[in-house]
């Protein structure tokens, strides 16, 4: 048996015709969203990352602006950035671009965000939102993954969901939105003992610990969905994930290859969700 590829470019693709629908819905109410990305120092791969994200959503019709500062930046004129851009009518939605130079303290960056514009879903606001199930912008990758399954017709609901990794940005958002769409689920972790026979368990299957081919064809379940949210280069030089693809594939029942997998979804769920509060600045009359 060879598992079925959940195609996230296929996916995403679908997610961005979505968006261009809501986006062209609002600008007939007066009302263009806005997405600003904050970039500090010059790391090559977060400028890939934020000329992505720049790029898509202005092909999607929003208004999106990219905030280039120096590594030099000090804590204080970062936060004056932010207060800037909390406060710029056309910004609808923002982010700071991590990682952040040394002397920089994220913690205080991302509270700093207005929640409400909060488009990584990181604020303690937002994530107080998702651990109560509440209304609020939930972090992109996470929504992904949901969004993934959806598609695929993979069954949520009574389901033994394992995720491996318990990361603010992926593991426990990850696990929330699981036990909220009704799974049954499990957190590994560094600290986890056997957990090899944890995730044999698993009808879903999420790795996200940064570690190449860190799942292999012994862990997984026979017809098991396994959702590979790693992002590393191999000894080759080539982007792999944390999962075995091709090893596990012979058993999984659906797989998400790296890439193509739920990368594409990570910045589609972004740009909605920069979308959704311009929504939300349409539904209450009134600027941010």
């Amino acid at each position: 048996m060879r598992g079925r590829i959940i195609d996230g470019a296929a996916v995403a693709h679908r997610v961005r015709d979505e968006i261009a629908a809501r986006v062209m819905e609002l600008k007939t109410q007066g009302i263009t969203p806005g997405l600003a990305v904050v970039i500090v120092g010059e790391n090559p791969a977060s400028q890939i990352y934020v000329r992505n994200k720049v790029r898509t959503a202005q092909a999607l019709g929003l208004l999106s602006e990219m905030v280039a500062l120096p590594t030099t930046v000090t804590q204080a004129e970062l936060l004056a950035t932010i207060a800037r851009l909390n406060g710029a009518a056309e910004i609808h939605g923002f982010l700071v671009q991590m990682p952040l130079p040394a002397h920089l303290w994220p913690a205080e960056i991302t509270h700093a965000i207005d929640p409400r514009k909060d488009v990584d879903g990181f604020h303690r606001e937002n994530v107080g939102a998702l651990v109560l199930n509440e209304p609020g912008l939930r972090p992109c990758t996470p929504s992904g993954v949901m969004r993934l399954l959806a598609e695929a017709g993979i069954p949520v609901r009574g389901a033994h969901a394992v995720v491996i990794g318990r990361s603010n940005i992926v593991g426990k958002p990850m696990a929330m939105l699981l036990l909220h769409a009704g799974a049954t689920v499990t957190i590994c972790h560094s600290q986890t003992k056997n957990l090899g026979d944890i995730a044999r368990q698993a009808d879903i299957l999420v790795a996200a610990v940064g570690i190449a081919n860190f799942v292999t064809r012994d862990m997984v379940k026979p017809g098991a969905a396994v959702i590979d949210v790693g992002i590393n280069r191999g000894a080759d030089g080539k982007l792999c994930g944390d999962v075995d693809f091709e090893r596990v594939r012979e058993v999984a029942g659906a797989i998400t290859p790296v890439p193509g997998g739920v990368g594409p979804m990570t910045v589609a769920m972004l740009i909605s969700n920069a979308v959704t509060a311009a929504a939300a600045t349409a539904a209450t009359g009134t600027q941010h």
